[in-house]
């Protein structure tokens, strides 16, 4: 599909998703939301991309919601699509626009890198919890500002945020409401990094490409799902369960093979597998609906 309000990209194994509102310092809409989604079910559907990065065009990542209809911005009967549109819960409640993004984002089998140029902001923020790596400009900032809108944290981040940097530190940003700074997100372990601007996708771009010449495509995608769906494991015992059973099924097939041989041979490997034809059953499927 032709994008409006994101530019998609596939370069050397990697692909960008730049959101593209720049003039409206890339707010969210419900065009936004369906690109995005249709993105990612490209990219699990590349073998040839192996790895993410999602930035903002201007001097913005994304400023939240477009705000531009108002105080019925928020309203289910006014603005259905800052939902999901036609999307429903079992009880007929429209679906978060925003959450369905995260949870996409949660879902993919390639690992995302978020890298944010500039303010993050409500949904912003919280539909790159699910990015596997965070990095920031020094002028990104911040904010959880749901309560000083009236509504609540949505795209699921109650359930990440909390996990990503601790339920007293999230509580704080989400109850405050406040935007906060990029060394104030690194200090709360948001971000993994803040750099200057012109070295922001240049460390992105080097992360990815670490990840994209040295890995198993399979074993990154089986990782990220037991990674992501460890956190709400009841025990390590059901961890090991899942690990086990992926040591089994990843064991004895070609990655294993050449990755052992290419490390006893010093050389390069050249991993044989595919995401799309060889992951195994195995792997979690998460998170499940």
């Amino acid at each position: 599909m032709p994008y409006e309000e994101i530019e998609y990209e596939v370069a050397d194994g990697i692909a960008t998703i730049t959101l593209n509102r720049p003039d409206h310092m890339n707010a969210y809409t419900f065009t936004m939301r369906n690109e995005m989604l249709d993105a990612f079910d490209r990219i699990d559907a590349d073998d040839a991309v192996r790895a993410v990065v999602v930035t903002g065009a201007g001097r913005a990542f994304c400023a939240g919601a477009d705000l531009s209809t108002g105080g019925g911005t928020f309203d289910r009967e006014q603005s259905k699509e800052m939902f999901a549109g036609d999307d429903l819960l079992e009880d007929g409640t429209p679906r978060d626009g925003g959450g369905t993004v995260a949870l996409r984002v949660a879902r993919c089998l390639k690992p995302v890198i978020g890298a944010f140029n500039g303010a993050a902001v409500g949904v912003g923020v919280t539909m790159t919890l699910p990015m596997d790596v965070r990095l920031a400009s020094e002028k990104a900032k911040f904010g959880f500002v749901f309560a000083r809108r009236g509504i609540v944290t949505e795209a699921a981040s109650s359930w990440f945020l909390p996990r990503i940097v601790g339920i007293s530190q999230a509580m704080e940003w989400a109850a405050t409401g406040r935007v906060f700074t990029a060394d104030e997100a690194l200090a709360g372990r948001l971000v993994s990094r803040v750099l200057p601007p012109d070295e922001l996708l240049p460390a992105a771009y080097a992360l990815a490409r670490e990840i994209a010449d040295n890995t198993s495509a399979v074993s990154v995608a089986a990782i990220r799902r037991l990674m992501w769906s460890g956190l709400s494991a009841p025990s390590p015992w059901d961890a090991h369960i899942a690990d086990s059973r992926l040591m089994a099924a990843l064991g004895g097939a070609g990655d294993a093979a050449e990755g052992v041989t290419s490390f006893l041979e010093k050389r390069p490997a050249e991993f044989p597998l595919k995401v799309t034809e060889d992951l195994p059953p195995e792997v979690p499927d998460w998170p499940v609906r």
